[in-house]
């Protein structure tokens, strides 16, 4: 019981220090997905699905033990017995049977009670199971009984010269056909007997074969055991210590906080912001840069045409106060009297009619200042409109640093919670000495590997006095197959057909000595064989059909399983030895099924109903603090401004520069005018011309005089100011550039008031209708620090479950036990009955065939004699003549 004691207690630490509940290890692999945005924005982002952990693999141990048995060739001879025992006892196992028998047992059965027709009806039934039993061993008591006393009479009828003892031997006409019949069944009876005790005589040297192989068997188990104690305080040192990869990774989340729980509020947020942005965006870098390119170039249009607009009117002013001196001048010719005579008053009056031409055609005088739309144009050009939204991404896109902040405390308070769980963890394992156990339990084990292998002496003793002993057996069988091949041998060889049965030869008479010989040695020996072959087939067939084929197939676990089997009041047997718990729900069978699987001692044992290390490991990694500590994660986005107010206020100064009230009609009017009415080269022209057709006087000299100083204006004003009206003359580009403005100048109020109302809203819901998305987010990023934990929990229970202290040594010595008391000693015992009964069934026959063959070498005292005279009766016989009546003529 010692033994026992130091296992229970063994377990009892071991399931102490590493107590996990048995659940399915959770497998969560996603892959991260990324999203992209404006140029200025977070360029990553991390997935919402927590990362799978790996926490490496449990140091293993490879035992050395492999209970498997191949008998070889001598199987086929267990396969022969094991049909031989199907035949006899072709019932199934009788589970329900021998569970009331051994219950009825415990409880002590006094002899009145089994009168009692329960009583009467199991002593039946184990009767019906053991029917072929009985019958065999009742056939082997009789011919246990029978074969000496009819080796007696036998004798005694010999001795009387009967039962074949009188040495006279009838004449047959079919003695030869007789012979040859008793030889051949003599044979074959001596083959069988032969191939019977080769059978014994094997299996009796396979037994001691296979008690050496016990030896390796026992070594190796030992140091599995051994192994299994040495391994199990790393295995559960490396479980613990994985804590820190689940902590660690915690950890790294919260120093990433920012970037993680921000990045994912950014995420949501920019679903309503970025649009807001990117349209802000879009219009600074496509509607706004073509304003802008067509602010220039009309900036560099009204530019010039503010400075030719200065030069012309200052021409304009003087080129009217000429033009209006010589047409006074003109006009005071006109009027001279030499007009009124006939002739030339028609051409007088023709050039007086033209004087009003004399005028300018383009007022510039009247055009508006463009002074402070150019102003205006130089404040709003300064202005990095891009820049401007640029800031407003940048501010959205701090949120993760603005995370971080606000959540400066609860990461600090988290981290110190961790360290204080993590010690818990490991105190917990160190409170149970498991390593002293462990090293008491290796102690034990080699002590008592020591006296295992003292005995060894002792067992090779004993093994070879049964050795002896069986060899004895066999010898009983061989000296009688002896004397049978030698009398065959010497009869055959000794036998003449000429010689008469009295007249034998010595080695035919030899021969049938040695038969007979052979079948007193059968009688002698048969009933002790007999015996043995009884007793053996009893103990070694039912410990088969009882034992060694329930176990085969686990149904003996069942019936030790068998509920209340020991006691009424003490279900199940296994914990009631272990835990002094017999209500727990263990079993031999599910300790062995789990064993067999490799699986943990912790789960064979169902160790988690005394020992919930899980629950610890639940309470103690993710605690009620903890949970407290990060349901109070909270963030405040009322800070985030997506546009200061001295952008909104660039962009209202772009919207209104002013360039929608400029003139732009009046401007294109004035620059298709010209610079006079007409043309002052043609009128110079067309008065010197009329002046020609006029008389030769005063006049006409007086109008070339005019012609002359018009040409004269034209050169000196016109021309110049035709000069300063060159760009303006080049209308084209001024006019494509005032349209394009104009269009542009149209569209930007309504562009800038639209962004401005999206921003408004972006920052609207930022500063108040974020805080679902918060908590939503947050939610999740606490799930995913729960989840790392639950993934060790997971990770840790299951390694528990199938690679912590893996009792494969314990399935292995059960299975050890049957490989040596049944395949060993079980199967061979059986085969060794088998081969024995086998002889002791053929000695029948051989002795008949002995006594039978043994009348035709045996040199007979009389013979039969017949008569060749005719008056002599051929049919006259002479039985008791000790030798045949001479005839004359012999």
């Amino acid at each position: 019981m010692l033994w026992k004691t130091r296992l229970a207690l063994l377990l009892f630490y071991c399931g102490g220090s590493c107590s996990w509940a048995r659940e399915d290890r959770q497998q969560q692999q996603q892959k991260n997905s990324a999203s992209t945005g404006a140029p200025a924005r977070a360029d990553t982002h991390r997935a919402h699905a927590a990362e799978v952990l790996d926490f490496g693999y449990v140091p293993s141990v490879v035992y050395e033990t492999h209970a498997y048995y191949e008998p070889g060739p001598i199987g086929l001879l267990f396969h022969m017995v094991h049909a031989l025992l199907y035949a006899v006892q072709p019932n199934p196992f009788p589970k329900d049977l021998i569970v009331k028998l051994l219950q009825q047992n415990m409880g002590g059965i006094k002899p009145e009670e089994l009168q009692k027709p329960e009583n009467v009806v199991l002593t039946l039934q184990a009767i019906y199971y053991e029917i072929g039993f009985i019958v065999l061993a009742v056939l082997g008591f009789l011919f246990l009984i029978l074969m000496p006393l009819v080796g007696f009479f036998f004798c005694m009828c010999r001795c009387c010269e009967n039962c074949g003892g009188e040495m006279h031997q009838r004449h047959r006409k079919n003695a030869d056909c007789q012979r040859g019949f008793y030889t051949a069944s003599l044979i074959a009876s001596s083959i069988f007997i032969t191939a019977g005790v080769l059978v014994a005589y094997t299996a009796n040297h396979n037994i001691t074969t296979q008690i050496k192989s016990t030896r390796r068997l026992v070594s190796t188990n030992i140091r599995d055991l051994k192994s299994f104690a040495n391994y199990t305080p790393a295995q559960i040192d490396y479980l613990t210590a994985q804590y820190t990869t689940a902590k660690n990774k915690v950890l790294s989340d919260l120093d990433n906080i920012g970037p993680l729980l921000g990045g994912r509020i950014h995420n949501q947020l920019e679903k309503e912001v970025v649009p807001a942005l990117d349209n802000a965006l879009r219009m600074t870098g496509v509607k706004v840069e073509s304003a802008i390119k067509a602010m220039r170039e009309t900036k560099e249009a009204l530019e010039n045409v503010s400075t030719s607009l200065e030069t012309l009117q200052d021409g304009t002013g003087k080129l009217q106060r000429s033009l209006q001196a010589e047409r006074s001048s003109l006009s005071n010719t006109l009027n001279d009297p030499a007009c009124s005579n006939g002739d030339v008053a028609h051409t007088c009056s023709t050039i007086r009619g033209t004087l009003s031409q004399l005028a300018i055609s383009a007022n510039f005088n009247g055009l508006p200042d463009v002074s402070p739309q150019l102003a205006n144009l130089e404040t709003v050009m300064k202005t990095d409109l891009s820049y401007i939204v640029q800031k407003g991404y940048s501010a959205f896109n701090d949120t993760p640093l603005m995370v971080r902040e606000q959540t400066k405390g609860v990461v600090s308070r988290v981290k110190a919670l961790l360290d204080k769980s993590g010690a818990e963890i490991i105190g917990f394992t160190k409170m149970f000495p498991v390593e002293p156990a462990l090293e008491n339990f290796t102690k034990f084990l080699s002590d008592g590997q020591k006296n295992i292998e003292a005995y060894y002496p002792q067992i090779d003793q004993l093994d070879f006095y049964r050795w002896i002993g069986c060899v004895v057996v066999c010898c009983m069988v061989v000296l009688i197959l002896a004397f049978n091949i030698l009398g065959l041998m010497c009869g055959s060889c000794g036998y003449d057909k000429n010689a008469t049965p009295t007249t034998r030869g010595c080695m035919s008479n030899t021969g049938g000595n040695l038969l007979m010989a052979g079948v007193g040695f059968s009688f002698i020996f048969s009933w002790v064989l007999m015996g043995i072959v009884v007793t053996s087939f009893v103990a070694g067939g039912n410990t088969e059909k009882l034992v060694c084929e329930p176990l085969a197939n686990r149904q003996l676990f069942k019936v030790i399983d068998t509920p209340f089997l020991v006691h009424p009041a003490k279900k199940n047997f296994l914990p009631g030895l272990l835990f002094q718990d017999p209500n727990l729900d263990l079993t031999l069978g599910s300790l062995y099924r789990d064993c067999y699987e490799n699986n943990g001692i912790y789960a064979a044992l169902k160790l988690e109903n005394k020992f919930n290390f899980v629950k610890f490991i639940n309470a103690t990694a993710y605690n009620p603090e903890l949970a407290s500590i990060l349901e109070r994660v909270n963030v405040d986005l009322q800070g985030v401004t997506l546009l200061e107010q001295e952008g909104k206020d660039n962009l209202i100064n772009f919207a209104n520069t002013g360039l929608g009230e400029i003139n732009y009609p009046g401007y294109l009017t004035e620059v298709n005018k010209g610079v006079t009415v007409v043309d002052l080269l043609s009128f110079a022209n067309e008065l010197e011309a009329q002046a020609d057709n006029l008389p030769r006087g005063a006049l006409g000299n007086a109008l070339k005089g005019h012609a002359s100083s018009i040409r004269q204006i034209h050169k000196e004003q016109v021309l110049p100011m035709e000069q300063a009206m060159k760009f303006v003359r080049a209308r084209s580009s001024l006019s494509q550039s005032i349209t394009l403005l104009q269009t542009t100048s149209r569209e930007l109020p309504t562009k800038v008031t639209n962004v401005l109302s999206a921003i408004d809203a972006a920052e609207y819901l930022i500063a108040n209708n974020a805080s679902q998305v918060v908590k939503q987010e947050t939610g999740k990023y606490v799930r995913n620090l729960v989840s790392y934990f639950r993934q060790y929990t997971n990770w840790a229970q299951n390694s528990l479950m199938l690679e912590v202290a893996q009792c494969k040594p314990i399935s292995n010595i059960i299975d050890s036990l049957e490989i040596i008391g049944c395949s060993f000693i079980i199967d061979s015992v059986n085969t060794f009955w088998f081969g024995l009964g086998g002889c002791c069934l053929f000695l029948i026959p051989s002795i008949i065939m002995s006594v039978k063959l043994a009348k035709f070498y045996r040199r007979m005292d009389t013979e039969d004699v017949f008569d060749d005279y005719p008056s002599y009766d051929t049919m006259t016989r002479y039985p008791r003549a000790s030798a045949p009546p001479r005839q004359p003529d012999w």
